[in-house]
Order: structure tokens, then sequence, then C-alpha cells
């Protein structure tokens, strides 16, 4: 049993796009299960799919406004770079209307509603595939997977959007009685889940560098300094996963292929610029075609 799982990775998600394509596309993989957490909840059920240039067509194409109903950030350009701040007369503005969090992300909702359709769902429910999507239960203190076989529609995309709902920046969602946030908060890679469901071979699409090239600049504000922290929280569970998921593998006798990007793609992922991400899913073909080169010269 084959698995494709896609990791977090907010803007970055374009690159991985780019990989999945390759793999699904030219390479003709037959994945069994397709799982996602946050940005990677988003790409999964068009590669199941077979739809690769209909999902890099929408993602290369969003901007701030595609995700944030209310978005609590300032981007600036200056010397060829992009500076992001609060908006603090938002920020209070959500306050003072009673919101738990900086930001509302309603417009990804809609965007989600708007090109995953009820016929497209029907379709890969009655379909042999899985497709599963990483969501953090904090009233629980949990990690939940959620399967396309379990639920409706309505309730699907639900599970898709609150994957990818990066609290506080984005809305807090509240669900069967409990509240819930972006996937990557509990699983940034979920191998471990892929294995456990029966997965013998899994291709990891891992969206940070293998080796850590980055030194970060100090803090200029209190939201640089909360980006920071997150930063640092999701890629220490990210290298917990990763660990966790070889460790699983050598036990099941699992084949894992990583895909890791080759650079550091940007510092600030929830920096939607429709130029880069259209960059970056090039980036992520391409260096997927290289990969496969250089394994298969490997191959005895």
């Amino acid at each position: 049993m084959k698995a494709l799982v896609i990791s977090g990775g907010g803007s970055k998600g374009a690159f991985a796009g780019g990989v999945a394509q390759y793999l699904t596309q030219d390479l003709k993989r037959d994945y069994d299960l397709f799982l996602g957490t946050s940005t990677g909840s988003l790409l999964i059920s068009h590669m199941a799919l077979d739809k690769a240039e209909k999902v890099k067509a929408i993602f290369t194409s969003v901007n701030q406004s595609s995700i944030f109903s209310n978005s609590p950030f300032l981007i600036t350009h200056k010397h060829g770079q992009d500076n992001i701040s609060i908006n603090h007369l938002k920020v209070i503005g959500n306050f003072l209307k009673g919101k738990k969090t900086f930001g509302d992300s309603l417009n990804l909702k809609k965007l989600l509603q708007e090109t995953f359709t009820k016929k497209e769902f029907e379709q890969l429910k009655a379909g042999p595939k899985e497709i599963i999507v990483t969501v953090s239960n904090l009233s629980l203190n949990e990690v939940e997977y959620k399967s396309i076989n379990d639920y409706e529609y309505e309730d699907f995309i639900d599970w898709i959007w609150i994957s990818c709902n990066y609290a506080p920046f984005m809305s807090l969602a509240k669900k069967n009685g409990c509240e819930y946030a972006d996937g990557g908060l509990g699983s940034m890679v979920p191998i471990e889940e892929a294995i456990r469901r029966g997965a013998t071979e899994v291709d990891a699409i891992v969206l940070q560098t293998e080796v850590n090239y980055l030194n970060r600049m100090p803090s200029r504000n209190v939201f640089s300094l909360i980006t920071n922290l997150f930063a640092f929280m999701l890629h220490r569970i990210e290298t917990q996963n990763i660990k966790i998921g070889k460790f699983t593998a050598a036990h099941k006798d699992a084949i894992l292929n990583f895909y890791y990007t080759p650079t550091v793609l940007t510092t600030n992922s929830l920096i939607f610029d429709e130029k880069k991400m259209k960059a970056w899913w090039e980036s992520g073909y391409e260096f997927a075609k290289h990969r496969n080169k250089e394994l298969n010269q490997i191959e005895p």
C-alpha cells in the first residue's frame, strides 16, 4: 500500500504541489492513501483526482484576500524584501467583536467550497483511495485524523478548512463541542499515521530543508516575536514527526522517500505572493524530476 504525505507550510505548499504533480502525473504513482496537514490538506484531494493542473491554477493565483476575511497583517515591500507587521486597528476591532484570534480566514472556506465541489467529493468517496486530513483538538489535547470515508461533504470541507487554520492568526473553529485549530500544531508530517493505516511505502513531501540553514534575525516587535516562537515550535514538531516516522517505518519494514525543499523558500509562510508561489510550484516540479533521476541512479 502506497501513501503520499504532504506536510504543513502555508504558502510553501506551492512547492509541494509541484512535487506532487510530478509524482502523480508524470510518474503516475498509484497511491492508496493521501494524508495532508494544513496546506497539504488543500492539495491531496485534487491530487487523488488527478487534477494537478486544476489545483495548480487555484494555488498559484491566491493572495491575502483569498485566505483572510479579516487579515491581521500589514505587508510592506522594502529593498526587495517583504516586511510583515501587525495591523493593530483590525486586531483591536476583532477583539472588540469578541473574537479570540487576531484575524479570520472565512474566505479560505469559501474558496474551498468553490474549488472542491460536492461532485468531486462524491467521486473520491466512492473510489478506492482514502483522503485524510490532520486537525488539532485543543479541547481534548489530541491530534485527530479525519477520513473522507467518515463524513459528508459539508463536514469534510470543515475539516480541510480547520486543518489550515493557523491560530491565533486565523480562525479558531468550534465543532462537535470542541475547539479546533491547524493540524500542524500536533502533527506536521503524519508519516506515522500513514504507516499505522497500512502503508508499506510512503512518499513524504516536507516543506523545510533537510539541514537547517536558517539563522533568524532578532525579533523587531511583538508580532515578530510571536511568529518566531511559532516557527520554532512547528519546526520542533516537524523534526519529531520525522524521527518518529523513520522509527515506525524501520519497525514495520516500510519504505520512506523524502522530498525536502532544497533551499529556504520564505521565512514567513503566511504571505501569499502569486508570483513567488508560481515559481515555487515550478521549482517543486523540477526538483522532483531531478530527485527521481538521482534515486534511479542509486538503485542497483
